[in-house]
């Protein structure tokens, strides 16, 4: 057999194993490399807004050694710090994002496609080329002293995590969440590093003012799973102890099972809502696994790399809960899906959450303490 019709028989076997609407992700090389090592994503194609189209191609060759897959860091001077929103089935109007690109790497990320906003691919650019907005604090004093501003939950970490391990070297969220709390304004972190808990004197005084709540994001209780799926975010036992913290210090706090990716931590719901409540969260939530944009191949090729058994079966399930697509945009199911699997989900987690009591809502922050901070050039205005 030559090698031309080895390839085609290899291919063909490989259609039948995974099915034929993932062979174009199937038939292309994986790059395998150990600079890659602590990376969710495994390809680098170009940004689908370039004029030029790139991938990395494995050809057998070693690379040279090099720093290419080390952490490239953009200073960036922001022009505007909050982000308005008007989606109807997102409970916030208002974001901040400290950072563009996440260092977490997680394989599932939502977020992947925005970096071709920025000229870079979505895959391993996105958690190589991280982006500091060194004047976010400056730009959110600046807009919150605007006299007409009106103060609603500004919401942190819907996007990038403001706590991924350059928040360590820049501290972006700490001096954001001064302001936040000079101001008396409510805000709402979602993350799933540990290193929150650096902020805790700050998130403190917030809480007992009725002006924060956390959510700690749980994927899954195991450690090894968790590790490729997150290469880089904090274990499992370190959020919860974060949370526990939390907790302690009476700060609201709420565990997040997500994503919930069928057939690979999907059976461990419960078990992370159990390990939140008896760290001290006071509510839950639950989001199926998303697939928009780039973010489709990136995971799949984790998958084929992680779980090659599981690709076909996998895919299949979160095709049946999006509308028969790899991903459902539409308002009101792209967060909860639907169908038969994305009912069962949902029922196992309000079965779970109510008999935790992690079911009852919220007291809602408060936003009739909030108070104008004064610019940074104030002092002019003595004279």
């Amino acid at each position: 057999m030559d090698r031309i019709s080895g390839e085609k028989t290899h291919l063909e076997s490989r259609r039948k194993l995974f099915g034929t609407r993932d062979v174009d992700l199937l038939s292309r090389p994986v790059i395998e490399s150990p600079k890659l090592r602590g990376r969710g994503a495994s390809s680098n194609q170009s940004g689908r807004f370039e004029v030029h189209k790139r991938e990395m191609f494995a050809d057998g060759w070693e690379p040279e050694p090099d720093e290419d897959f080390e952490t490239r860091e953009h200073i960036e001077r922001a022009k505007s710090i909050i982000t308005r929103n008007v989606s109807p089935d997102i409970g916030f109007d208002r974001s901040i994002n400290p950072y563009r690109g996440c260092e977490h790497g997680c394989s599932y990320c939502f977020a992947r496609p925005s970096h071709a906003y920025l000229g870079h691919s979505a895959g391993i650019d996105f958690e190589r080329d991280i982006y500091i907005k060194v004047n976010a604090a400056e730009l959110l004093r600046a807009e919150l002293a605007n006299p007409r501003y009106r103060p609603k939950p500004i919401a942190i970490g819907t996007n990038t995590d403001p706590y991924q391990p350059l928040e360590r070297k820049y501290k972006i969220m700490r001096s954001v969440l001064k302001v936040l709390l000079e101001a008396k304004h409510p805000v709402t972190i979602v993350t799933k590093s540990a290193l929150i808990v650096r902020d805790l004197d700050i998130l403190t005084k917030m809480a007992r003012q009725g002006l924060v709540s956390v959510g700690i994001s749980v994927t899954s209780m195991d450690h090894k799973l968790s590790r490729f799926m997150e290469p880089r975010a904090s274990t499992p036992v370190r959020r919860l102890e974060a949370l526990r913290l939390l907790s302690e210090s009476g700060i609201p706090t709420r565990v997040m099972a997500a994503p919930m990716i069928p057939a690979v931590n999907d059976h461990e719901l419960e078990r992370i809502l159990d390990a939140g409540k008896a760290q001290g969260a006071t509510a839950a939530s639950m989001i199926l696994l998303r697939l928009p944009g780039e973010v489709r191949d990136i995971f799949r090729e984790w998958l084929l790399k992680t779980y090659p058994d599981k690709v076909r079966h996998v895919m299949g399930l979160v095709r049946d809960y999006r509308n028969g697509q790899d991903n459902d945009p539409r308002f009101g199911s792209r967060f909860t899906g639907e169908g038969p699997y994305a009912v069962l989900m949902q029922q196992r987690f309000e079965k779970a959450a109510a008999r935790l009591g992690l079911n009852e809502k919220s007291a809602p922050l408060r936003t009739d303490l909030f108070v104008h901070p004064p610019k940074e050039t104030a002092q002019l205005s003595l004279f």
